[in-house]
């Protein structure tokens, strides 16, 4: 029964790995049928390069920035949501909608809303007298609004993961804490957090891998500029393979990834697996 997902997982996964892995320690330009192995050369050049080490650094923001602001909204729009509330059913839709669209299609709707010239923000300014500004034009800026844009768009699943988990929790619990004359701190902090922990375990891993592959939005909103300053390693990697033919450095850049995505994942699934407790 495993072995057609095995088979799958060969193909589509593990070959591929392997020749990302090979094809790092070449100087392949992605396209000729000939290329000559040079080592670790990218990999020393990649690591001497400035501009990847802001790219990882705004990968790190766009990572760990959307899971911090993802989980803070998605549980606080599910502990409002999960009240006795008329029509909390459209405003769980409002929230969930950005899901279902495409990214691409999310980036340029934000960049029409943050660009310069005729953007919904600027029009918003002159209309109260303040000077238009430049949102995309500034590398930091611009990183942490790919960052909201980004959380914006998928705090809706966090907050369908929370509700999930608030739901299960048994009402007997607070119940009792009431009786005994605690309060709503008392009750989310000794209650709520430990018993919504497989939730949060869940959230976090999700929007972390999600984070630092993040790729589409970047392109659509700034594509990568000014320059490099809102690169990520996915978009980074992208046009060193398609713009620049530089196969071999865009595999281990790659490679970088992969180990980047795969080290704090698994960690953090480790350290928030022994926090969860069984109701």
């Amino acid at each position: 029964m495993y072995l057609p997902a095995l088979l799958l997982f060969s193909v589509f996964i593990f070959y591929p790995l392997v020749q990302g892995v090979k094809i790092s320690f070449t100087n392949w330009d992605g396209y000729s049928q000939q290329y000559t192995w040079v080592g670790f050369e990218k990999y020393k050049l990649m690591f001497s390069d400035k501009k990847v080490i802001q790219t990882i650094k705004n990968t790190f923001i766009y990572g760990l920035g959307s899971t911090i602001l993802q989980n803070l909204l998605g549980l606080a729009y599910a502990l409002f949501l999960d009240q006795k509330l008329r029509g909390k059913g459209f405003v769980r839709t409002i929230v969930y909608l950005p899901v279902i669209i495409s990214p691409l299609i999310m980036g340029y709707i934000s960049y029409f809303f943050f660009q310069y010239d005729g953007g919904a923000l600027n029009d918003l300014m002159l209309l109260f007298g303040k000077d238009a500004v430049d949102w995309l034009s500034n590398g930091p800026r611009a990183v942490w609004l790919i960052t909201f844009v980004n959380t914006y768009q998928y705090m809706g699943i966090a907050m369908i993961i929370f509700l999930a988990g608030l739901q299960s929790i048994s009402k007997s619990y607070y119940e009792a804490a009431s009786i005994d004359g605690a309060g709503w701190w008392f009750r989310f902090k000794s209650i709520t957090l430990p018993l919504l922990m497989p939730s949060i375990t869940i959230n976090i891993v999700l929007n972390i891998i999600g984070g630092l592959k993040l790729f589409d939005v970047i392109v659509a909103m700034t594509n990568g500029g000014p320059g490099y300053a809102s690169q990520s390693l996915s978009t980074m990697m992208y046009n060193l393979y398609f713009a620049r033919q530089d196969a071999g450095y865009a595999a281990a850049l790659g490679n970088l990834m992969f180990a980047i995505i795969c080290v704090i994942s698994m960690t953090a699934l480790v350290l928030l697996r022994r926090k969860e407790v069984d109701q």
